[in-house]
C-alpha cells in the first residue's frame, strides 16, 4: 500500500549540468586567504634557541607576538569573505 513505483532512468538519457556553488572569484579570493594565511604563518616561525640550556628573548618579538597572529586573523577573515561572496550576482 505504501510503496512508489519508481521511474527507471539512465543517466545517458538524462543532461544534467553540473553547477559549482563557487565561481571564479570566490576562487581567487581563497587563494588571496591563503597566502596571507601563510605569510603569517611564516612571519611567527623562528626565534628558538639551538641549545635547549639557553633561553632566547627573540621568541617574545613584537612580529611574533602581535603582527603574525593579526594577519593570520586577517587572512582567515579573508577566508570568510570568499565563501559568502556571490559570484553569480549580476554586475551593474
Amino acid at each position: 500500500m505504501g510503496e512508489k513505483k519508481r521511474k527507471i532512468t539512465s543517466s545517458t538519457s538524462t543532461n544534467h549540468q553540473t553547477e559549482f556553488i563557487f565561481g571564479n572569484k570566490n576562487f581567487q579570493w581563497m587563494l588571496i586567504g591563503l597566502g596571507v594565511i601563510a605569510l603569517g604563518f611564516i612571519l611567527m616561525s623562528g626565534g628558538g634557541s639551538d641549545d635547549p640550556n639557553v633561553f632566547n628573548p627573540e621568541i617574545y618579538s613584537w612580529r611574533r607576538i602581535r603582527l603574525a597572529p593579526a594577519i593570520v586573523l586577517i587572512g582567515f577573515g579573508i577566508e570568510v569573505y570568499a565563501i559568502l561572496l556571490n559570484s553569480n550576482k549580476e554586475e551593474k
